[in-house]
């Protein structure tokens, strides 16, 4: 069996969650900027206005690379079925696809703007500037996208890097609306009401959706990823069960397993993911992501790995790391959200020609 780089939660996707805050945060530094650059803002004679609007587009250009590294990351770290196509084309992934696809909305409508902005000369200034305005529609579906489809939209982080976004974006608008002096005063209150009102809507949205009982189901998660694949490496919360479990798996158990094997080749090894449900006294799914080096004659030099095992009524999933690995056999430990630790030993056996993966498993429970 071989396998490579660090695995689940992989580097990727670390860095497609990380790059898609940043980007998120960019993209209200420009927006900002947009804002307040008309109403000839200037922070004074060391930052002029010239060097305000040079900060704006610099920042814009930024946001679209790091938009670009999310997309192709969260492609790469293989959990969801997403392709590089599902960045570009709205609505048309399988994985939650009204929520990414206001990502992909928001991408292309950035896309857009760079593309008019490199032909502003030809379109002339009217034109471009009408466009120019979808930029900041864009923010809007940006948040919504975060809140809907990232994994960490109940952490406690995200939330607050979305507050602060939110309110500097009211800020911005309402300064921009105090300083209009040609606006009428119903286009003002229009304006500042739209302003107050969309944190408000934000946040009732983030209550009843994201932050709710039951979101990953409801926004679209696929089933195969409900369980505990998608719950321990991803932070997707586990679908409910409301049968009694016939066995528990925080406790001493044995069981038989079937399943899944399937490997990926990349630089320098290989991913290799296991994905299994378990039989027998108790029920349940077990996934192991397995990441080294091919070792000469086989085997594999352990570089990452992943654990994830739950059962239907199990508060959380139980997640942790393989401890050894001997060819087919590997004994691995992993905790709940209780603080509940489990010892597991697994012996299978794995058919190299169809991927089917057959053994046994126990476990026994460490510390509570």
């Amino acid at each position: 069996m071989s396998i490579a780089s660090a695995l689940g939660p992989s580097a990727y996707w670390y860095l497609a969650r990380s790059t898609g805050a940043v980007a998120l945060l960019l993209l209200t530094v420009s927006v900002v900027l947009g804002i307040l650059d008309s109403v000839r803002f200037s922070a004074g004679p060391r930052w002029p206005r010239f060097a305000i609007d040079s900060l704006h587009r610099d920042t814009s250009l930024l946001v679209i690379v790091l938009i670009v590294v999310h997309v192709v990351t969260s492609v790469l770290d293989g959990f969801a079925p997403i392709k590089l196509t599902d960045g570009l084309i709205p609505f048309a992934t399988p994985y939650r696809p009204l929520w990414m696809g206001l990502g992909a909305l928001s991408f292309d409508v950035l896309i857009a703007l760079v593309v008019t902005s490199l032909l502003r000369r030809r379109l002339g200034y009217r034109s471009w500037r009408a466009i120019h305005w979808l930029a900041y529609a864009s923010w809007p579906i940006a948040v919504l996208h975060g809140l809907g489809s990232g994994s960490d939209a109940k952490s406690w982080w995200l939330l607050a890097l979305t507050v602060v976004c939110v309110a500097a974006v009211v800020i911005a608008v309402l300064v921009r609306v105090a300083q209009a002096d040609t606006a009428s005063s119903g286009v003002r209150t229009g304006a500042a009401v739209l302003a107050l009102a969309t944190p408000l809507g934000l946040a009732i949205f983030a209550l009843a959706g994201p932050l709710g009982h039951g979101w990953a189901r409801r926004a679209g998660t696929p089933a195969s990823l409900l369980g505990a694949a998608g719950g321990a490496s991803h932070g997707t919360p586990v679908a409910a069960h409301k049968r009694t479990p016939p066995g528990r798996l925080d406790r001493a158990f044995s069981a038989t397993v079937a399943g899944t094997a399937s490997q990926s080749n990349e630089a320098g090894g290989a991913i290799v993911q296991l994905s299994m449900r378990l039989g027998g006294a108790v029920k349940g799914e077990l996934r192991v992501r397995l990441g080294g080096s091919p070792l000469q004659g086989g085997g594999l030099s352990l570089t990452g790995s992943q654990v994830d095992l739950s059962a239907p009524g199990m508060p959380s999933v139980m997640a942790g790391q393989v401890v050894s690995l001997a060819g087919s056999r590997f004994r691995a430990r992993v905790t709940d959200q209780s603080g509940t630790v489990v010892d597991l030993h697994a012996n299978l056996s794995i058919d190299q020609s169809s991927g089917a993966v057959t053994g046994t498993l126990t476990g026994s429970p460490v510390t509570r």
